[in-house]
Order: structure tokens, then C-alpha cells, then sequence
């Protein structure tokens, strides 16, 4: 017996030899592809996005600032702590150039957009392959450790490379000096990459994707928030600047007093947190957090065990957080609305960008602040809908239905729960407008007037809801197509005016139907005919939902 089992053991052992990885990244070529063929359509859209948001931004800023005397007048809001938060530290404002006006106030908006990218990809290719157990999977393969990481962060790369190539291209094209538009494209790429080494430090430390996106974009909104303060401490940057990666990039004085030292901080950051990383890696199981999830109650509360409850355990989080982010944002934004007159009496092409009433100034500008808000919770309405497409991607959502749930009644029921909680955060966004408006002009009136004018804003929110449930009820690969209507959204609202878009292509934004109130006359009409149609869109979404396949669509 001895004898026969020796030879068993050694054809076993040399099968084992044939299968096992030659190296940590024994497969990182296959992988590589499969990573890129996953993202690909995602970075195409990042980078054309991000190109073409750059050149159009450009183009604007040339036809609002024509000459030097609009120039300065613009240079003197920045005099507004609030708007150097929101902006970037202020570099040459005795002697203010056109491109020093970009690097102050466009650069900022395109690092954090690079980084919510890089987060985005970087988790995705991470630990949202742990949690689905595809990344199990594919190591029960000739595959090494390592291969799946790396191939992950080298598509993250790429799609960096493109987004900075994707800069400097816009910048050229609109007439930006070689030097400072490559070292604006190399610092959104390096910064993007940071960021994506955050996230794959916080991959190794939650067992949920979520969980690992939530603490790499709370990094993000820190790094935020540091930059901004130090900022105000020091217009062009104090000490407490440096210690966000955002302020790394904009340190290095594009278009100002160019000076490349400052992006080696990122390089040595993205290294080290790569590093760190791969320590981490090797300390934890695969599936499994370094941080262990906490066991809940042996018993499920009663109204968690009802869709309501679910969708509120899921989305609530999410919602606080933006909700928290938007809110600040609508305080800044608002107290701008008593800082333009001195401006805007030197620059008449100004309302070419923002469609503003010359004669009651503060009032206009701040509705039109809410409109380019409301914009946040429309997006939140379509991600809150979406998670419901998550679950039943998972396989989780046939676990509700098996236990009697009909189909209509757990997607109403989530739909309401997202819904309200939307609401919410609008009418928070409101308050936060009239509270800015309100420190401003010395005027308490503000906080009822802008909360009020945020609730015109609920029908378009609600359209928005309406479409994604209808996309996601006739065919659940069709959801995800509700985030056109977003982006479209916020090209009419941002750049509608500036591009002069028909008015058939402008009526396809619902925003574009909501009355800048309070500064215009409410028209009840166009919100009717919005919430009817919402509610007619949820409906078709309910009953399809009833028709097809789980899973499959």
C-alpha cells in the first residue's frame, strides 16, 4: 500500500508544481487586459469629459474676461475667504493674468475630479472583486498574489496618463503656454494617483467596497477641507496647506512662477501608500478586512427586516456625507451673493456665463446657486435607485423576495425611503444658501426665502427618480443609462447659456423648466407637468419590474 500511495502523492505533488505561479505576478498580462476591457468605457468617458469640461471652461473664462480691467475685478472677489475655500490659493492678483485666473480657480475642480476617478476605478478593481468572490476565483487559477492588485492599479494608471494627457491637450487648444499646461497635466495625473493609493490603502482595511470608497472620498473631502483653510490663512498657502495633496498640485504656481519640486511630494506619497498597501495585503485573508466588520445583534430589528429599513441601513450613510459636503458648499456659494456688484458693474459680458439679473444682484445670484446645487441631490436620488440594481446584481435582492415580498412593494418602499431622504438633503441645501446669504447681507430673511425656493426644485428631482426606476424596471442593464440624463443636467445648467444650445436640446434638462426662484416668479405649471410625469415614469418602472427576470433583465 505504501508503495502504491507513494507515486499518488508524487503525480499529486507534481501537478500542484505544474499549476502553481511561477511568480507574484504569474498572470498579470491576462489579467491586465480583462481589467481594461472591464473599465474601458469608463475611462474613455473620464477622459473625454475631463477634456472637453477643460476646453469649455477655457473658452468661457476667455469670453467673461475679455480684457485686463475685467480681469482685476475678478482678482478682487477673491479678496472673500470664501473664495479662496472654494477655489485654490490666490497666486498673482497685483498683476492678474488671464492663466493665472485658471491655475487659481479651474485647477482645483480638475484634481478632484481625477481623484474621484482614481478612488472610484481603484476600489473597483480591488475590493469590490473580494467581495463579489471573482478575486478568489481567479487565484484558485495559476494566478500570483500580486497580479490582480497590480493589474488593477496599472488600468487605474493608465486612465490617469489619459486624464493628464486629456488636460494638457484642452490647455494647448486654447491657447495655454506649453510648460504650465504639461506640468497642469502631470499634477492632475499624480494627484489622481495619490488618491488612488489612499484607496488602496483603505481596500485593505474594510471588508465592503462601500466601506473602502466611503474612507478613500472622506480623505478626499479632509485633503478639501485642510487645503481650504490653509488657504484662507494664507492666501497663496500656509503651513497647514501642505498638508493636503490637493495643495501639493497647486503649489506648483502654473501659469504664475512655475516650479516642479512640489509633484515630487506626490510621487514619494503614491510610492509609500503603494507600499503600505502591499504590507497590509500580506497581513489580512482574502475577503476578509484588516479592520473585522463588528457582528451585529443575533436579531434582526423589525424594521430593518422590511425593504424600508433596508434601504435606509444602505443608503442613509452615503446621504449624510454628501449631504454634509453639499451643505457646506451651499454656505460658501452663498456668501459670495453679496460680494459681486463691484464686480459685475466692470465686467458686463459676465452674464454671458451666469444668467443674472443686474438689478436685484444678490437675489439672482443666489438662485442661481440652488439651481447648480440641486443638481447634487438629483445625482443622489439616481444612486440611491441604482444601489437597488446592486442588490439584485448580487443575488441579494431574491433573498428579500424569497421570504413573500412582491417585487412592486420592496422597490416602492426603497424608492420612498431614498426619496424622502432626498428631499431632505434639498431642502438642506436651501437652508444652507440663505444661511450664506444671510451672513452676508445681515439679512435673516434669507434662510426662509432660499428654504422655500429650494422645494421648486423637488418635481425635476423627482423626474430624474422617475426615469431611472423606469430604466431599471424594463431591463436592469438600462439603469445605469440614467446617468446620460445627469450629465446632460449639468451641461445645460453649467454651460447652456455660454453655448447658446437650442431650446429643444435645453428642454430636455428638468432643471432647465424650474423658475429661478426666488428671484423669478414661480410658474406652477412646468412643476406639475414634471411631478405627473415622474409619477407616470414610476409606474411603467413598477410594473415592468413585475414582468422580467431577476438577474438577467
Amino acid at each position: 500500500m505504501t508503495t502504491s500511495a507513494t507515486p499518488g502523492r508524487a503525480t499529486a505533488h507534481t501537478h500542484l508544481r505544474e499549476v502553481a505561479p511561477a511568480s507574484p505576478f504569474t498572470g498579470l498580462g491576462g489579467l491586465l487586459r480583462l481589467y481594461a476591457r472591464i473599465s474601458r468605457r469608463q475611462i474613455i468617458i473620464w477622459t473625454l469629459a475631463m477634456g472637453l469640461s477643460v476646453a469649455g471652461s477655457v473658452g468661457a473664462m476667455k469670453g467673461v474676461y475679455p480684457d485686463q480691467q475685467s480681469l482685476d475685478a475678478r482678482a478682487g472677489l477673491l479678496a472673500n475667504p470664501s473664495a479662496v475655500m472654494m477655489t485654490g490659493p490666490a497666486f498673482a492678483l497685483d498683476d492678474y493674468t488671464f492663466w493665472a485666473m485658471v491655475a487659481n480657480e479651474l485647477m482645483l475642480y480638475v484634481l478632484i475630479a481625477a481623484a474621484i476617478m482614481s478612488v472610484l476605478l481603484t476600489v473597483r478593481h480591488t475590493r469590490a472583486e473580494e467581495e463579489a468572490g471573482r478575486l478568489e476565483l481567479v487565484r484558485s487559477l495559476a494566478v500570483g498574489r500580486s497580479s490582480a492588485p497590480a493589474a488593477g492599479l496599472i488600468v487605474v494608471a493608465v486612465a490617469n496618463l489619459l486624464v493628464g494627457a486629456a488636460v494638457v491637450v484642452a490647455l494647448l487648444a486654447t491657447g495655454g503656454p506649453l510648460a504650465s499646461s504639461c506640468a497642469m497635466g502631470l499634477a492632475t495625473t499624480l494627484t489622481g494617483l495619490v488618491f488612488a493609493a489612499i484607496a488602496a490603502v483603505t481596500a485593505q482595511l474594510t471588508e465592503h467596497a462601500g466601506g473602502a470608497s466611503g474612507l478613500a472620498l472622506g480623505t478626499l473631502a479632509l485633503a478639501f477641507m485642510v487645503r481650504g483653510i490653509g488657504d484662507v490663512l494664507n492666501a497663496q498657502g500656509s503651513w497647514l496647506s501642505w498638508f493636503s495633496p490637493l495643495a501639493w498640485a497647486q503649489q506648483t504656481r502654473v501659469y504664475v512662477d512655475l516650479r516642479w519640486w512640489p509633484l515630487a511630494i506626490s510621487v514619494a506619497v503614491i510610492v509609500a501608500l503603494l507600499v503600505l498597501a502591499g504590507v497590509l495585503a500580506q497581513r489580512r485573508d482574502v475577503g476578509a478586512g484588516l479592520r473585522p466588520a463588528t457582528p451585529g445583534p443575533g436579531d434582526a430589528s423589525r424594521v430593518l427586516l422590511t425593504p424600508g429599513g433596508l434601504a435606509r441601513r444602505l443608503v442613509t450613510p452615503m446621504m449624510i456625507a454628501w449631504a454634509i459636503g453639499l451643505f457646506l458648499f451651499a454656505v460658501a456659494f452663498g456668501t459670495l451673493a453679496d460680494s459681486l456688484k463691484d464686480m459685475i458693474s466692470e465686467i458686463p459680458t459676465f452674464g454671458d456665463l451666469v444668467p443674472l439679473d443686474l438689478e436685484d444682484l444678490t437675489s439672482s445670484f443666489a438662485a442661481y446657486v440652488l439651481k447648480m446645487l440641486a443638481l447634487g441631490p438629483i445625482g443622489l436620488l439616481v444612486a440611491g435607485i441604482l444601489r437597488l440594481r446592486s442588490e439584485e446584481q448580487q443575488g441579494r435582492l431574491s433573498g428579500i423576495l424569497l421570504t413573500g415580498r412582491s417585487r412592486t412593494g420592496t422597490a416602492l418602499w426603497w424608492l420612498l425611503v431614498v426619496a424622502l431622504e432626498v428631499s431632505a438633503v434639498q431642502v438642506l441645501l436651501g437652508l444652507g444658501v440663505g444661511l450664506g446669504a444671510g451672513l452676508a447681507t445681515g439679512e435673516a430673511v434669507w434662510l426662509a426665502d432660499m428654504t422655500l425656493a429650494a422645494l421648486a426644485y423637488l418635481p425635476a428631482v423627482a423626474l430624474a427618480g422617475g426615469l431611472t426606476m423606469a430604466l431599471y424596471g424594463i431591463r436592469l442593464r438600462l439603469a445605469g443609462a440614467a446617468w446620460i440624463l445627469v450629465i446632460w443636467i449639468a451641461v445645460d445648467t453649467y454651460l447652456g447659456d455660454l453655448l447658446g444650445l437650442p431650446d429643444a436640446l435645453r428642454g430636455l434638462s428638468p432643471l432647465h423648466h424650474v423658475p429661478l426662484v426666488p428671484d423669478a416668479d414661480l410658474d406652477v405649471a412646468p412643476l406639475l407637468v414634471m411631478s405627473a410625469l415622474a409619477a407616470l415614469l414610476t409606474v411603467i418602472g413598477l410594473l415592468a419590474l413585475r414582468r422580467r427576470d431577476l438577474t438577467t433583465g
